[in-house]
Order: structure tokens, then C-alpha cells, then sequence
């Protein structure tokens, strides 16, 4: 259940306990709520602290929208399908099917060499309209057409993976999945910081408390430019996924042939959507958050080595039925350097095939709320469809 916190405006609808949160997270929500388009704000149990919007937040507003309120990362979101595998159809190494999915999928800051041919992969149509979009995007990213091809099905750095997993418990105990978590990459940056630095600019916005959240109204060119380029980029961060599915599936193939693969469940987290709730019509951003409609299906990981979550939406609409995207960060990747060591990252990751170096302990498990935790503060958000553990990640 949630807890109501008051505000001059609109209510803080929150699903954890107020006094858990960092002040700092506190302090932008009491800005956000404060704002004169907000119409409403539910945060969920991963809330953390965010650049202008916090991180964890689905905002409702009226005629207006705030690029921070969607993030730098557009359309970042997961993808999981469920394969006709068990434990014991993995091979016993599962270091080579590791290094079978960093060879098909570049991670970090690589590309393709060549783009993928996209006309392969099975289920995607519309490519050709799709790049004719592209010219129409901000005239500042048209140089990166061809950057943004070749990075159509990489993975990124930061908290964006690939997983094998394991379902836990039920009939179906043993069956492995696979899973990853990725976005827009650096096409859907660019726009974001773009349309951020025009925002910043318009009269409206100049006496906000904080230029983080400056806003783009409706009916306004500049709230046209936007949502065109950022429908386009939520595309393109779908698009990614999609075809990073194909290439880790095809991965998958080449170690055990025969595999099969059920219909794969996909969601956004950083995004924007059109909704209408007591008969509003709305601008619904939801950052670091899923859509959770009566049952509709999502993905809500935790960090490495703690399990992951199938979940069915309960359409609540207190929360704007949405729920958390995943554990959240209980401390800052700067922090988590300083606090643990390579050490901690063998220990905690013990029993899943991953890096375990000085680059990825800021993605330790400690790092991150638990998972367990987060699951049980949103009980009237989402019900466990099934849960998932990890024995390969792969991380930028």
C-alpha cells in the first residue's frame, strides 16, 4: 500500500517509506509535485535520486512535458523470452556461451563494425520509414545516421545487460531465459540533452527552482520537435532490443542447436505515454518505472547475482498503473567504488558466469536495493508471474 504525502499542489503518492528516502530524491519530488502542470506524481519503492526528475517517478501532466521527466536515456527498457532449454541443456562451461553472446552483441562504448542487416531480423518491419524519419529528426544529430546504425543491437554501459537465467520454483523450475536491458544509446543522449538545453531557454521556464525541469508546453513547436524526435528515439530504443534479442537467440543456437523461443515480453522504462485517467487526458512520463496495466506483462530485474521478476500489472491507478523497473540504486556508482572491492564483486556474484573487475564493482548486488524489498512494498502494483535467477550476465 502507499503512503500520501502533502504538498502545497498535487500529493506525493508513494509505494515505500517516505523516511528511507535520500532527502536529496525528497527534495526533487516536493519540486516536481510543486510544478504548475503536474497533475500528479507516484513514485515507486526503487525511488533514487535522478538528474532533475527522480529516478523511480511517473509524473502526470497536464499539456506539458519535462525531458528530465523521461531521462537522457530514452526508451531504455527490457526484453525477455522464455527458450525451450532446461539447466541441464547448457553446457558445463558457461564461460564460451558468454563469450559467444560479447562476440555477437559490442558492450560499452563499441558498435558494429557493419550494421546489422535488420532485414533479417524476423518480426520487425517499417526500416525504410524509419531512417526516412531520421532526417526529420533535431538538425544537431543528423550527422550520427551513421553511428546510430551501427550501434542498432549493442548493449552500452552503465546498469544495461544481457542474462541467462534460470526460472525458480513452479513447474517450469530449471527453464532458461534469456534477458537484457538497453536503450536508445547514444542517438537518444543526444536528442535528450538537445531538447533539454531548449527547454532550459523558453521564458516559461525561467523562475523554476531548478532549470532541470524546464518544460515544453502543448501546442508549441517546441513541444512538436520533441515529441517527434522522442517518439522516434522510444522507437529506435525498441528497435535496438529487438535486434540484440536476435543476435543473443542466434548466440544461444550456435551452443545448443535446436533451441526454441516463446514470445518474447518487451517494456519501456524511461518514456513518455498518452494516457487518460478521470477522464484527464495526460502526459504520463514514467522514469525508471513500467507500464503495469491490469494484466499486461513486464520485466523487473534486480542486479547481479539476486534474481529478476516476471511480473502481470494490477492496473492500479493511484499509481497510474505503473510499477518499479527494477532493485534501484541504494548507493551512488562513486560511493560503491570507494566502499567495495573486486573482493566483494567475486563474492556476491559467486555462481554467475560475469566479469568480476575493478570496472564493474560500482554494479555490484550491495550497490542496489534489494530486490526482495521492492517487490513487496508495490504487492497492489504487479503479482509474480515468475522469478528468474542469473547464471551468465554480461555487462558493458
Amino acid at each position: 500500500m502507499h503512503t500520501v504525502v502533502t504538498t502545497t499542489r498535487v500529493p506525493i503518492r508513494m509505494w515505500t517509506d517516505p523516511a528511507t528516502v535520500e532527502p536529496a530524491a525528497m527534495g526533487q519530488l516536493y519540486t516536481i509535485a510543486d510544478l504548475p502542470w503536474t497533475h500528479g506524481l507516484a513514485v515507486m519503492p526503487d525511488v533514487h535520486l535522478g538528474k532533475g526528475a527522480t529516478v523511480g517517478s511517473v509524473i502526470a501532466m497536464r499539456d506539458a512535458v519535462a525531458p528530465a521527466a523521461v531521462g537522457v536515456d530514452i526508451g531504455c527498457g527490457m526484453s525477455a523470452v522464455r527458450t525451450s532449454l532446461y539447466a541441464e541443456d547448457l553446457p558445463a562451461d558457461l564461460g564460451k556461451l558468454r563469450r559467444r553472446i560479447e562476440a555477437a552483441v559490442p558492450v560499452g562504448s563499441e558498435s558494429h563494425r557493419r550494421p546489422v542487416d535488420t532485414d533479417r531480423v524476423p518480426g520487425l518491419a517499417g526500416w525504410a520509414a524509419f531512417w526516412r524519419d531520421f532526417d526529420d529528426l533535431h538538425p544537431g544529430v543528423r550527422r550520427m545516421r551513421e553511428r546510430a546504425r551501427a550501434q542498432l543491437g549493442t548493449l552500452g554501459g552503465g546498469n544495461h545487460f544481457i542474462e541467462v537465467c534460470l526460472e525458480q520454483g513452479g513447474q517450469q523450475h530449471g527453464r532458461v531465459w534469456l534477458m537484457l536491458h538497453s536503450g536508445s544509446r547514444g542517438i537518444g543522449n543526444e536528442l535528450a540533452k538537445r531538447h533539454t538545453e531548449i527547454a532550459r531557454e523558453l521564458p516559461h521556464n525561467a523562475d523554476l527552482p531548478d532549470r532541470d525541469l524546464a518544460v515544453f508546453l502543448e501546442g508549441t513547436p517546441q513541444m512538436r520537435a520533441y515529441r517527434h524526435d522522442l517518439f522516434w528515439a522510444q522507437d529506435y530504443a525498441a528497435r535496438n532490443r529487438a535486434v540484440m534479442r536476435w543476435l543473443v537467440q542466434d548466440a544461444l543456437s550456435a551452443t545448443v542447436p535446436g533451441v526454441g523461443f516463446d514470445e518474447p515480453i518487451s517494456c519501456h522504462h524511461n518514456y513518455l505515454a498518452e494516457e487518460t485517467y478521470d477522464g484527464v487526458d495526460l502526459l504520463i512520463t514514467r522514469k525508471g518505472a513500467i507500464r503495469a496495466g491490469a494484466a499486461e506483462l513486464g520485466i523487473i530485474p534486480g542486479s547481479m547475482g539476486t534474481g529478476s521478476y516476471i511480473v502481470r500489472g494490477l492496473g492500479n491507478e493511484q499509481a497510474f498503473r505503473s510499477a518499479a523497473h527494477g532493485a534501484g540504486r541504494r548507493i551512488s556508482r562513486n560511493q560503491a567504488r570507494k566502499t567495495y572491492s573486486v573482493r566483494d564483486l567475486k563474492a556476491q556474484t559467486r555462481g554467475v558466469e560475469c566479469r568480476k573487475d575493478a570496472a564493474v564493482v560500482d554494479e555490484l548486488p550491495a550497490a542496489y536495493k534489494d530486490i526482495g524489498t521492492v517487490m513487496a512494498e508495490q504487492s497492489d502494483l504487479v503479482e509474480p508471474v515468475t522469478k528468474l535467477g542469473q547464471v551468465v550476465c554480461v555487462k558493458g
